[in-house]
């Protein structure tokens, strides 16, 4: 479904991502994983249209959508989250969700049904006429969620869905993440959260210095040295295996 194949993005002299390659397949949960400023999220940038990718290509469903802008690349199916949650404000949480309906419908009675029953599929059916502005963190994060489902995406791209929230809000939001994925949306996520991508994800694509250094499954990316050593340092590997044969 996705294909990115050597995307390079440099900001003056630093190459935030490297040549990155990898593959989503359609109907599946993958993880892109890595320490901080590893360029997980220029990645996701580069993929959407946010940032113009200084070499490489993305392919969507079959089709080069390098470098199109991000409300085209939203209609074509691919829509991203953001890490920092911006909704607006003033509106409330049914009319945050309608913007995003808005992409598909011009009338506003279907845009407020569509709104409805996304956030019942997010569990916030009892916040539809609450002020975005009064919402606690776990509440903006699902909202963020819902706003990106209002655009009906064929893929959807989670910025740390799960920062900032405490071990029960993470995991009441764990089935919100399958159940989008059991609906046909394939999901592509960055996280932290170890506990999530062991448990959600299919294939883990691991980037450091903004380069791609392992991929695989969730227990194959664990016990590989090379991440080993991305997360805890050079030699950390080498010690783990000494400290198992001891």
């Amino acid at each position: 479904m996705l294909e990115v194949r050597g995307v390079t993005k440099i900001y003056g002299g630093l190459r935030a991502v490297d040549g990155a390659s990898l593959d989503v397949a359609e109907g599946s949960i993958a993880a892109l994983i890595g320490p901080n400023g590893a360029g997980k999220t220029t990645l996701f940038a580069a993929m959407t249209g946010f940032a113009l990718p200084d070499q490489g290509s993305v392919r969507f469903r079959g089709e080069d959508i390098t470098g199109l802008a991000p409300h085209v690349v939203c209609g074509r199916g691919m829509v991203r989250t953001f890490q920092v949650t911006q909704p607006f404000a003033r509106l409330s949480v049914r009319e945050n969700i309608m913007v995003g309906a808005y992409l598909h419908t011009a009338g506003r009675a279907e845009a407020a049904a569509s709104a409805d029953a996304i956030a019942r599929r997010v569990g916030m059916a009892e916040l539809l006429e609450r002020t975005a502005s009064g919402l606690t963190v776990a509440a903006r994060k699902r909202l963020e969620l819902a706003r990106a489902l209002a655009t009906r995406p064929k893929l959807l791209l989670l910025d740390e869905v799960m920062a900032g929230l405490n071990p029960s809000e993470v995991d009441a939001l764990l089935p919100v993440i399958r159940g989008i994925r059991d609906s046909g949306v394939t999901v592509f996520l960055i996280e932290h959260v170890m506990q999530v991508v062991m448990s959600l994800a299919e294939r883990v694509h691991v980037l450091s210095y903004g380069r791609i250094i392992a991929q695989g499954t969730p227990r194959e990316v664990a016990g590989d040295p090379g991440v080993v050593e991305a997360y805890l340092g050079r030699g950390a590997a080498q010690r783990m295996q000494d400290m198992r044969h001891a």
